[in-house]
């Protein structure tokens, strides 16, 4: 029997074997950026990017139960106050044809009503094409999901790749990033299985494999330390794997 308790964005697992408690921890959080505002909420911690105006990354864990939650979307967006240079606002996105699109999804948020409305929060929102948006992203929130329900908890970091923008909106000039990443990782026995997931805004396929990057390919690209809390020679092993098929594609 496994039990997940989050304790200070520490995950720590207890199986009980032979009657006897086994605890093993593991941070999930990304590397830091120099100037860059980390924010936590009830479900998903944020690294917000004031020249964007919006997440370089949003880490969260995800297991079966959060993953099989259903709750009413507020779609209540709302601009975050605790963001020291003040964060992007619903008015940026008005009449420019773009998506209030979600980095963690409102779906992985919901075990309570707080955390489904911190899901609308303007650090957890990027310009996306309707297109993209909800079809091809939504598809890969739906997939993430799976593999929780699958391997019961997983970690993700997902986030905009600033490469081939397509411009900006609004008066705070948010940034409309070129490319979207999703982050999977987890944890088998004694063995990490890692995946990431590069995806074009424009000419997005249905066919996620096309996407399928090492973990470290996608640091080299946006500069994110993903994984900084496992041991440098996992880290490094992980984070190098090409492994679709672990991860059903």
């Amino acid at each position: 029997m496994k039990r997940t308790i989050k304790i200070f964005g520490l995950i720590v697992f207890f199986s009980i074997l032979n009657n006897h408690l086994q605890a093993q921890q593991f941070n999930y959080l990304p590397g830091t950026i120099e100037g860059h505002q980390v924010i936590s909420y009830t479900q998903f911690t944020v690294s917000y990017n004031e020249e964007h105006e919006q997440a370089d990354w949003v880490a969260y864990e995800l297991d079966s139960t959060e993953a099989a939650a259903s709750r009413k979307r507020c779609n209540c967006f709302k601009t975050e106050r605790k963001v020291n240079t003040g964060s992007a606002s619903k008015n940026d996105y008005r009449s420019t044809g773009f998506d209030l699109g979600h980095l963690c999804p409102a779906a992985d948020n919901n075990m309570s009503a707080k955390a489904n409305r911190e899901s609308f929060k303007m650090t957890n929102i990027s310009p996306q094409l309707p297109g993209f948006n909800r079809e091809v992203w939504k598809l890969v929130e739906e997939w993430v999901r799976m593999q929780a329900k699958i391997y019961d908890t997983i970690y993700v970091v997902t986030g905009p790749v600033f490469l081939q923008n397509l411009g900006s909106i609004g008066k705070n000039k948010v940034t409309i990033p070129g490319y979207f990443y999703k982050v999977l990782l987890r944890k088998e026995g004694t063995k990490y299985y890692s995946i990431a997931l590069m995806i074009p805004q424009i000419g997005a396929s249905f066919d996620f494999r096309r996407y399928v990057i090492p973990v470290n390919a996608l640091e080299s690209i946006t500069g994110i330390d993903f994984f900084p809390a496992l041991p440098d020679r996992i880290e490094n092993r992980t984070e190098s794997q090409y492994q679709p098929n672990k991860w059903g594609l």
